[in-house]
């Protein structure tokens, strides 16, 4: 049986985490929170763009599918199995293809909100 882009990649235990407020389209995000960190587990059903920012250090392993992104200037694809990491303060911007899902660490306890803490920073 094929899965569809949609089906949901997370087990339960990963689902009854919070849910993470994101301003990109077609993102379901489930947040592990820590003092110091959160970690984010993210699949994508719709293709959207991630303007450029910066902010503490990231890094992310892809489950699923492909992103595109571009580190302080150099672009490169991320595939099924990559690993990718972003230095704190460094700029950044990607492109999110649908069926992308990821694990995402952000060395900053406080980067995104629960969907019922009101609006993303």
């Amino acid at each position: 049986m094929e899965k569809s882009i949609t089906a949901e990649i997370f087990p339960e235990p990963i689902r009854q985490l919070p849910e993470a407020a994101m301003p990109l389209r077609g993102v379901r995000a489930y947040l592990s929170q820590a003092d110091t960190h959160q970690v984010l587990f993210m699949q994508f059903s719709q293709d959207d763009e991630m303007p450029e920012h910066a902010h503490a250090a990231q890094v992310g392993i892809v489950l699923e599918g492909r992103i595109d992104l571009v580190i302080d200037g150099v672009r490169r694809t991320y595939w099924k199995g990559d690993r990718y990491f972003i230095p704190g303060g460094v700029r950044h911007s990607g492109k999110i293809y649908a069926g992308l899902a990821q694990v995402a660490f952000f060395n900053e306890p406080d980067r995104y909100r629960p969907v019922d803490c009101g609006p993303v920073r």
